[in-house]
């Protein structure tokens, strides 16, 4: 029978090929996905991968999934690395859309007399509040109650979902929308700015400068260090005098902010008006991305490339090839999969035991 043995000492290299190599056995099973369903692998996989990065307005739109993607997972892969397991990310995006929502709702006279950037600053501010109240209904019931984050953060999500859904069947559904559960359409002065012929708005700086702030405070600032001595070392960050009640607090609270900016994003961008699917599951997604990018904020920019180029290319092959919707997400899980697989062999080896 097989078992795993430890390693003396893992490889570093492989450990930062490993990504890399869960992409490539990711398109081997893709390869067969395509065969047991009756299509063509080298077309299914370059309408998957290829044709997407083939015109700029492909580009354009991986960059507007990239940005709730990145800014998601920038806010877990902090939490994650303090060993402070947030997987609510999802359900703080649907917090932010909704209070970003109702901030613009009751500014906007739908008139386009107000707007501008005071106030899409403002809205996006409103959407980092929402997003950080309700990651500190987590952190409040972990610090008070020592319960699990994993659990509260996760069944918030789906209470985060059912208010949504009250809400746009309720106060805020647009009453000349003939009876559809959504808001009606934000004036221009709130929408994000974006590039000329295409839907690629300003939310992707936004994200890439977190990104780059998350560097800095880990690569440079005292605060990350104690952060990821307290997940590393929890023993000898209580030692050294480290607050990890602190650390709790500050990673959910940015967490949550940060994915309540990717819901303001969503709404103030490509939506451009509350509706119930606010997002397609970016922030259980960017979990996958997270440890994609290997909790690293850099990492984390090129995980987010890749796993919105999974989104685009299930579109494509959705309407070119016929395949279901579910394909994204099957992706998404051979790759999840993949990585851990990759992770265990680095880490342990197989030997044959009689």
């Amino acid at each position: 029978m097989l078992e795993l043995i430890p390693r003396g000492e893992p490889s570093r290299r492989m450990a930062l090929l490993s990504p890399i190599l869960a992409l490539a056995l990711t398109a081997l099973c893709g390869v067969a996905m395509f065969l047991v369903v009756g299509r063509s692998p080298l077309q299914g996989l370059n309408v998957f991968f290829i044709q997407p990065l083939t015109s700029l307005q492909g580009w354009a739109e991986i960059g507007v999934k990239v940005a709730p993607l990145l800014l998601c997972a920038v806010g877990l892969s902090l939490c994650f690395r303090a060993n402070i397991f947030n997987i609510g990310a999802e359900g703080q995006l649907v917090m932010g859309a909704i209070v970003s929502g109702g901030f613009i709702l009751q500014f906007d006279d739908g008139l386009g007399g107000g707007g501008g950037p005071l106030m899409i600053t403002l809205a996006l501010l409103a959407g980092a509040v929402g997003g950080a109240a309700w990651a500190a209904l987590v952190a409040w019931l972990r610090d008070a109650y020592h319960t699990n984050e994993i659990l509260v953060s996760l069944m918030l999500v789906y209470v985060a979902e059912l208010l949504l859904s009250y809400l746009v069947h309720g106060v805020m559904r647009d009453p000349d929308g003939f009876g559809f559960p959504q808001s009606r359409m934000f004036d221009d002065g709130f929408l994000l700015p974006v590039w000329p012929g295409t839907r690629l708005h300003l939310g992707l700086p936004l994200a890439v400068l977190a990104a780059g702030f998350a560097w800095l405070l880990l690569a440079r600032l005292f605060a990350g260090y104690r952060l990821t001595v307290g997940g590393l070392a929890p023993m000898a960050a209580r030692y050294a005098g480290f607050s990890s009640r602190q650390a709790l607090w500050g990673c959910l609270l940015g967490s949550g902010a940060l994915a309540g900016v990717a819901g303001a994003v969503e709404i103030m961008g490509p939506i451009g008006q509350v509706t119930p699917s606010v997002s397609p599951g970016y922030g259980f997604a960017a979990i996958i991305v997270a440890f994609v990018g290997r909790l690293h904020p850099i990492g984390v920019v090129f995980a987010s490339f890749i796993m919105a180029l999974f989104y685009i290319g299930g579109e494509l092959s959705q309407t070119r090839l016929g395949m279901p919707s579910a394909i994204t997400g099957i992706f998404q899980g051979i790759l999840l999969f993949s990585l851990l697989a990759c992770d265990v062999l680095i880490h342990q080896r197989l030997r044959w035991r009689r």
